[in-house]
């Protein structure tokens, strides 16, 4: 079988699945040539992806002195709270990877209000990009990693609230559908993306993940039509009764 959009792995468990991802990022990396822009998720299944790649051997061959990082959502917490999509990537891979400080790019949520913030990482973006306006010919990612929620979210793009009919703005708020205010790229940030990978794993995720790779459109996840490439990297829980059309080289 193979899903409407992009093209599936499938891997035997959890840590299979990270080693594929971190090794994908850093051939993602190498293979262009110049400033890289990797759009980071959150989640469980990501932290054990980028505790990966912060290791030997791969921290060795990554490209970090020319990788720029970006965050694909955030929650609106304290830069310390163990709620922040930041911290986790801070702790699992930044603090130990030869990271350029200028190089990650955080979503602001102190000193600030939601909507302030959004405005302000929107210009940061525009200013990585070097336009203030997306342009056909030129993507605003090299890499986007996705997370897949059991509603079809990605990043904090929620099902039923305004910001999916956000085509505008690069950068939004969610201020319902969550215990917690949310910043998030908007639809047009995150269809900009060279390629797009999908990470999903577990037995829980097999439903959402099942409608979305026989074309559901009616979730987030299925309403993304990214400019790129898309790869879905799933574990054999996930999976189900979808198999892979072959292991990424």
């Amino acid at each position: 079988m193979k899903p409407a959009r992009g093209t599936l792995f499938v891997y035997h468990d959890a840590r299979a699945l990270a080693a594929a991802a971190a090794k994908f990022m850093c051939d993602c990396a190498q293979a262009k040539p110049g400033t890289f822009v990797l759009s980071l998720s959150g989640g469980s299944t990501p932290k054990l992806t980028y505790e990966t790649l912060g290791v030997e051997p791969l921290v060795a061959r990554f490209p970090w002195a020319r990788t720029h990082f970006v965050f694909g959502d955030e929650r609106f917490v304290p830069p310390d709270s163990k709620e922040s999509n930041a911290r986790m990537v801070e702790e699992a891979m930044l603090s130990v990877a030869p990271v350029p400080l200028d190089h990650v790019h955080r979503v602001p949520t102190t000193g600030i209000d939601p909507e302030g913030a959004a405005a302000a990482y929107e210009r940061e973006l525009k200013e990585l990009y070097g336009a203030p306006e997306l342009k056909a010919d030129k993507r605003l990612l090299d890499l986007l990693l996705l997370g897949l929620g059991d509603d079809g979210h990605i990043a904090s793009l929620i099902p039923g609230e305004p910001v999916l009919q956000e085509r505008k703005r690069w950068v939004a708020i969610v201020g319902h559908g969550r215990p917690e205010v949310r910043v998030t790229l908007t639809f047009p940030a995150l269809e900009s993306s060279a390629t797009t990978v999908f990470l999903v794993q577990g037995e829980g995720k097999r439903a959402i993940l099942d409608r979305v790779l026989s074309g559901d459109d009616s979730v987030p996840a299925g309403m993304l039509r990214s400019q790129g490439d898309v790869f879905w990297l799933v574990d054999a829980a996930a999976a189900g009764k979808w198999r892979d059309s072959g292991a990424p080289a």
